[in-house]
C-alpha cells in the first residue's frame, strides 16, 4: 500500500467517522419532522372525520408524502455536506503530510503535469523556502527515470496556492493546486466517495 494510498484511508476513515454523526443528526431531524407531520396529520384526522373519512385519508396522504419529501431532502443534504467535509478534509490532510511525503507528492504532480521539461515550478511563498529545491530535484529526477527532458527550474515567483504547485513555461501553466485538483476530481470521484462514506 503506498504512502496516498494510506492517507486516502486515513481520510476515509475520518470522513466516515464524521459523516455517521452528520447522518445520525440528519436521520434524527428527519425522523422528528415526520413525527411532527403525522402528529398533525392525526389531529386534523380527527376534525375532519366529520366530514367524511375520504377527505381525511386524502389529507393524511399527502402529509405522510411531504413529511417523506421532506425527510429525503435532508438526508440528502446532509450527504451532500458530508461529501463536500470530506474533500475539505483530504485537502487539509494532504497539506499536513509529513515532509518526504508532500515532497513526493508535488514531485509526482510535476512530473506527471510536465509537457516540456524545462518549465517553472511554481510554489507557495512557505513552500518554496522550505522545499522548493528538494520538490525541483525530485521532479526532475523522476523525469529522468522516464526518459523525459529534465530541465524544471524553482521559479523566483510565488502564489497563494494552498498546497500543491503549478507549472509556468512562458504564459502557459498548468494549475496542480490540491484546490484546482480536488474541485477537478469532485466531479468524478463524489459518487464514490458518497459511496464509501454511506455504505
Amino acid at each position: 500500500m503506498n504512502g496516498i494510498e494510506k492517507i486516502l484511508e486515513r481520510i476515509e476513515g475520518d470522513a466516515q467517522a464524521e459523516a455517521d454523526q452528520v447522518i445520525g443528526k440528519a436521520q434524527q431531524e428527519a425522523n422528528e419532522i415526520l413525527a411532527r407531520y403525522k402528529a398533525q396529520a392525526q389531529r386534523e384526522e380527527t376534525e375532519i372525520i366529520a366530514r367524511g373519512e375520504k377527505a381525511a385519508a386524502e389529507r393524511i396522504e399527502r402529509l405522510d408524502g411531504a413529511a417523506r419529501m421532506e425527510a429525503k431532502k435532508q438526508v440528502l443534504a446532509a450527504r451532500q455536506e458530508m461529501v463536500e467535509k470530506a474533500f475539505q478534509l483530504a485537502r487539509a490532510k494532504l497539506v499536513q503530510l509529513p515532509e518526504k511525503e508532500y515532497v513526493s507528492l508535488l514531485a509526482g504532480l510535476a512530473a506527471g503535469a510536465s509537457f516540456s521539461g524545462g518549465e517553472q515550478i511554481v510554489l507557495s511563498a512557505q513552500d518554496r523556502q522550505t522545499i522548493g529545491e528538494k520538490v525541483t530535484a525530485a521532479t526532475n529526477t523522476l523525469l529522468r527515470k522516464a526518459g523525459k527532458p529534465a530541465k524544471l527550474s524553482l521559479s523566483a515567483e510565488t502564489r497563494e496556492l494552498g498546497g500543491g504547485l503549478l507549472l509556468a513555461d512562458g504564459t502557459i501553466e498548468v494549475n496542480c493546486s490540491f484546490e484546482t485538483l480536488l474541485r477537478l476530481g469532485r466531479g468524478q470521484y463524489a459518487g464514490e466517495v458518497a459511496a464509501h462514506l454511506f455504505d
